[in-house]
């Protein structure tokens, strides 16, 4: 296939997405009372600091991290809709442990089964949700560890939906920041993380109020979420996202040995990497950034975004001089194409290094074109006419 490159030198204020090579790596001792710990940049991925990253620990109810990321992946393609009814089943109303108390047969709307997942950390939620996706738990489990599969996590495996104990159910702090940095890309997940109190069935006799497991979205300026765990094997842990002066930090501590542990060095965490770097963005996801040509489509072009945040990390002080930017898109592109395609590839180079690299997208669907349109267009082509 033929290939155009579209080079951008942007000179010294060009930014990047994937992982990035800027920051040095931490030094600082942190997070000394968790068995394992990550901090990363949410829009490159940087990890800023780690400790036994990539050791498989039980993640209770982080488990729940993914259950959310397919539920707002299914309503991003308009499989699901927040006011879609969803009837909670005699199994998922019998979940133990963390619960909204589903009575069998009742229902509730997405958004009220994701604010009791995402709030109070409903394991009858997470059952009800998987069941009405994927027509059974068992099914929705296949799915979650496909999306494991797909993101490239090495360390985790499911079991179940809502992280309840299970043999052979595991994760890695690291698996568990890239779930939580994939899941911030619907930044609508916010809207329900970062909520410290609600209510469900609030026109009932039966109301039922909501307070947030994290408690750090009350008491640390700029958290938003993203899920707390515990289980007596897991200990204290929490995935915590922050988004404070145009950055977002995503820390993971596993198997701390009290809640009051956990938010502590959660909370250094994050100091840390606000006190240390800041982030320049460029792009925002959904941004146009050219079009690319279509081989056979009903239309000759489509609009091409760019799929993640670009930006670029840099510890506080550092130039960027010297950083270039490419676009590299697949030319022609064969029809159908449908939205959210990949089409082709931004990279960030430093003198001739790749520092990082993000897909870029179709932004809607193109069909093939019908024999009566390909035969206008090579008409139109020989008497020197623009195609249509």
């Amino acid at each position: 296939m033929k290939r155009l490159f579209v080079i951008f030198i942007l000179g010294i204020y060009i930014f990047s997405s994937g992982t990035a090579v800027f920051a040095e790596e931490a030094s600082v001792d942190l997070a000394d009372q968790a068995t394992s710990a990550i901090l990363i940049e949410r829009d490159t991925g940087e990890v800023l600091y780690e400790k036994n990253s990539k050791e498989q620990l039980p993640p209770a109810s982080m488990t729940k991290i993914m259950t959310m990321l397919l539920i707002m992946e299914a309503i991003d393609t308009g499989k699901l809709k927040w006011d879609d009814k969803v009837r909670a089943s005699e199994r998922a109303a019998s979940m133990g442990g963390s619960q909204i108390f589903l009575e069998p047969g009742e229902e509730m709307t997405v958004e009220e089964m994701m604010k009791g997942i995402a709030i109070a950390s409903g394991n009858d939620a997470s059952v009800a949700m998987a069941e009405h996706l994927a027509g059974s738990e068992e099914q929705f489990v296949q799915m979650m560890n496909d999306k494991a599969k797909e993101l490239g996590l090495k360390s985790t495996k499911f079991q179940n939906s809502n992280g309840l104990p299970a043999e052979d159910h595991y994760s890695s702090a690291s698996d568990l920041a890239i779930m939580a940095k994939t899941l911030l890309k619907y930044e609508d997940i916010t809207k329900y993380t970062s909520l410290y109190e609600d209510y469900l069935r609030e026109d009932s006799e039966d109301k039922f109020w909501l307070v947030n497991t994290n408690k750090l979205v009350k008491f640390y300026p700029g958290v938003d979420g993203l899920k707390t765990g515990y289980t007596s094997e897991a200990k204290y842990c929490l995935t915590a996202s922050a988004n404070k002066n145009g950055m977002r930090i995503i820390a993971v501590v596993m198997g701390a040995p009290t809640p009051k542990e956990r938010n502590r060095q959660i909370t250094e965490m994050l100091d840390y990497a606000y006190s240390q770097y800041e982030l320049q963005q460029r792009y925002k996801r959904g941004d146009l950034l050219g079009e690319a040509k279509i081989s056979k489509g009903s239309l000759p072009n489509v609009s091409v975004l760019v799929e993640e945040n670009v930006s670029l990390l840099l510890k506080k002080g550092e130039s960027t001089e010297g950083i270039t930017e490419r676009l590299e898109i697949d030319q022609p592109v064969p029809a159908p194409v449908q939205k959210g395609d990949p089409v082709g590839r931004l990279y960030v180079e430093k003198d001739g290094k790749v520092l990082s690299e993000t897909v870029v997208v179709a932004e809607t669907d193109i069909t093939a074109a019908s024999y009566w349109t390909l035969m206008k267009r090579t008409a139109s082509l020989l008497v020197g006419k623009r195609n249509f």
